[in-house]
């Protein structure tokens, strides 16, 4: 599958050079297997039930994380806050599990994926959570296990045609939300010549962007933005703690003060490490970087080759990291708040008529 393929990032996706003009014959055959699946969508030939509950879609386009997680998390806090109930559906990378499974904070990373617990542990397990690849039978199992929860968050999903949901433009119920890093759209071509997933400038309801955005090295213009919202979601970094003791932290100042930058390393398996390196010299932490494929996994014999006094690691990635007992290892929490204007407009949206419940 292409999206596993790419874990990592090709150089050649964010410029139109010789490869990406070589492969974009494959890109236009994906691009016509998108158009035929939404022909087939469109004209009703996939019979899905709807929901009885709001879907908050939280999505990209481009290959990778863009920092969803974080979100999903801070609207399940700030929704639940204003009285919702809500519940999490992921599809679990890498999980192995062959009917829809709840996630607990204790759970397995290697058999659930990673970002369902670490929403998990971020939250208490104050949310139902729970994973498959057929989201819709996710949402079942959910519902059917907590009856109370009135709204449903997905985090990723964007691209599945199969995901039940309120019918968008009637009822206005549904909110799709992509979410944007500071790589934009890349070349702006479909795979595997470029990042996308699907064509930028498909209709969505708003645009979260998690970094400043600059397309200007692309050349390309950029119709991610004519005609719909955009919100700043800029998070900032917690003080690091002990990965063996969650009770021992330090400030950034006292790590700077007590290591050289030649005895710290960072750590990130993520889409896009380099958003988390850049932050941690915001900080002051300058060191030796190590970026690794999205979602990969961990074992002592790799933190012990590592040669460094002081090891930053995300909270994504420590969720991995459970039964390694390396002192050295620090990990970075990172804290989203969400604008009001943002809060305001999905409660907005969220508050409208049930379109159905006059018309049964």
């Amino acid at each position: 599958m292409a999206l596993s393929f790419f874990r990592k990032a090709p150089q050649f996706w964010e410029r139109r050079g010789p490869t990406a003009l070589i492969l974009w014959p494959l890109s236009w055959v994906y691009g016509l297997v998108l158009r035929i699946r939404k022909l087939i969508h469109d004209l009703g030939f996939t019979n899905h039930q709807h929901v009885l509950v709001p879907i908050i879609i939280v999505g990209n386009i481009r290959v990778g994380g863009t920092g969803k997680t974080p979100i999903v998390i801070a609207l399940a806090q700030r929704l639940s806050k204003l009285g919702w109930k809500p519940g999490i559906i992921s599809r679990g990378y890498g999980s192995s599990q062959i009917s829809p499974t709840q996630v607990r904070s204790d759970s397995d990373p290697s058999i659930v994926g990673d970002e369902p617990v670490l929403i998990a542990k971020r939250t208490d397990n104050q949310f139902p959570i729970w994973v498959y690849p057929k989201r819709e039978q996710s949402i079942k199992a959910l519902l059917k296990h907590s009856p109370d929860v009135n709204l449903i968050i997905s985090d990723d999903g964007l691209q599945h045609s199969g995901l039940p949901r309120w019918p968008a433009r009637e009822g206005g119920r549904d909110i799709e939300f992509v979410v944007r890093d500071g790589r934009g759209e890349g070349n702006g071509f479909l795979l595997p010549a470029g990042p996308l997933r699907e064509l930028a400038d498909r209709g969505r309801d708003a645009t979260l962007l998690t970094e400043s955005v600059n397309n200007h090295k692309s050349g390309l213009l950029d119709e991610y933005f004519k005609g719909r919202r955009a919100f700043t979601l800029l998070g900032t970094l917690g003080n690091p703690y002990q990965l063996i003791n969650a009770d021992n932290t330090q400030t950034f100042a006292q790590i700077s003060g007590q290591f050289l930058p030649a005895q710290i390393a960072a750590v990130a398996a993520l889409g896009n490490p380099k958003r988390f390196f850049n932050a941690l010299q915001k900080q002051g932490i300058t060191g030796k970087w190590i970026a690794l494929p999205d979602h990969a996994s961990y074992t002592p014999e790799f933190f012990s080759g590592i040669k460094a006094q002081c090891i930053l690691i995300t909270e994504k990635d420590a969720v991995k990291c459970s039964a390694i007992s390396d002192e050295r290892i620090w990990v970075v929490p990172m804290n989203l708040n969400l604008p009001d204007n943002l809060v305001d407009w999905v409660q907005s949206i969220l508050q409208r008529p049930d379109p159905h419940r006059y018309n049964l």
